[in-house]
């Protein structure tokens, strides 16, 4: 095992990628049928769960606090997601639309308008040891938010026709799923907390282990659906290629813009994992409502294939920045030893001098 691990860290391939690329190979493949849809999405429920209660139980109060009090983090997060992004979904309709066609530009449009991930967000944003606390406060409240703002903002640039009914499901999912069990884990904390900090390296397996639940889900959605059959092969590869290098310019974007305004690192990352990502999940069932009687599928089918490119780039560079923080603490760790053993060797050769001068007297 730890050979295999070595194999890969010197040709600089990320085992986790690996492990995302197996899900959507094994979901094409053997995408979840019957009643086993139901037992995945059960399944994905609780890992959630469970994921969003060990942060609450690996956080401090008042690291929750003031992840709560942090409005410009909040701020330039919902600014990308609900200003910057829809700008360039209505730029890219003279380049889009006459090459893939109405329907799927207004695919892409939509994808822009759709709110930000919220598990995906968080669990990136942990891996890379950015602001989790600022993470779920900002990804949560866009969710909340795009639960009416979405809607609107289809209605303002795409034009739909027909009521736009807004559900409570959604907000109910963030209540029960996300907050629930984060105050649940800040009540345990105070059992728990050391041994979860002991056991650092298991619970990142339950990151990880969530989003991999999070793209086999998705993409066996999309086999059962055939959304893959209805579009000609060149098309998803364009789409593939236009998603890779806008999520590529988004996550450059943010980065640069987080340093323009001073944030420090652990900001910056949270607005790049937070503000770079669009919502499958909340994004389907809105689409469901708001496109009734048209082609749902090829509406949603850019965002389906965005989804998936932006959780491979973002764990390539989540793991990037993990690695990176293990560099540094191993480098202070080093420095910290280097110190001690250069205080100790001075302390040493203090009392030799202050012997030899007792001696001499």
């Amino acid at each position: 095992m730890s050979a295999r691990h070595s194999v890969l860290k010197r040709l600089h391939i990320d085992g986790f990628i690996l492990a995302l690329l197996a899900t959507v190979v094994v979901a094409s493949l053997l995408p979840a049928r019957g009643v086993f849809v139901d037992i995945l999405h059960w399944v994905t429920v609780v890992a959630i769960a469970l994921l969003f209660f060990l942060y609450g139980t690996r956080m401090a109060p008042r690291e929750a606090l003031a992840g709560l009090r942090h409005w410009r983090l909040h701020l330039t997060i919902l600014v990308f997601t609900f200003v910057v992004f829809p700008l360039i979904g209505l730029a890219l309709r003279p380049l889009v639309e006459p090459t893939l066609g109405t329907t799927l530009y207004y695919g892409v449009l939509f994808l822009c308008l759709v709110p930000s991930t919220v598990q995906s967000s968080i669990a990136f944003t942990s891996i890379a040891h950015g602001n989790v606390a600022g993470a779920i406060v900002s990804a949560s409240a866009s969710n909340l938010l795009g639960v009416f703002l979405t809607p609107l903002l289809v209605v303002a640039l795409m034009g739909t026709s027909g009521d736009v009914h807004i559900s409570a499901s959604s907000v109910l999912t963030i209540v029960v799923e996300i907050l629930v069990p984060f105050i649940v884990g800040q009540l345990a904390r105070p059992w728990l907390g050391g041994w979860l900090s002991k056991h650092a390296q298991s619970t990142k397996l339950v990151d990880r282990g969530s989003i991999v639940l999070v793209v086999y889900s998705a993409f066996s959605e999309g086999v059962r659906d055939g959304i893959w059959s209805q579009v000609s092969w060149w098309k998803i590869v364009a789409l593939i290629v236009g998603a890779i290098v806008l999520v590529a310019f988004m996550l450059w974007l943010t980065s640069f813009t987080a340093r323009r305004l001073r944030f420090d690192r652990p900001d910056g990352i949270a607005i790049q994992f937070c503000g770079t990502k669009k919502s499958l999940a909340s994004g389907l069932p809105m689409a469901a409502v708001l496109f009734a009687g048209t082609d749902v599928g090829m509406i949603v089918l850019p965002l389906m294939i965005f989804h998936q490119v932006q959780l491979m780039m973002c764990a390539w560079l989540a793991g990037r920045y993990d690695r990176q923080w293990q560099e540094r603490a191993l480098s202070r760790a080093r420095a910290a030893e280097n110190d001690g053993a250069a205080a100790q060797d001075g302390a040493v050769g203090e009392h030799g001098i202050a012997e030899q001068n007792g001696a001499a007297d």
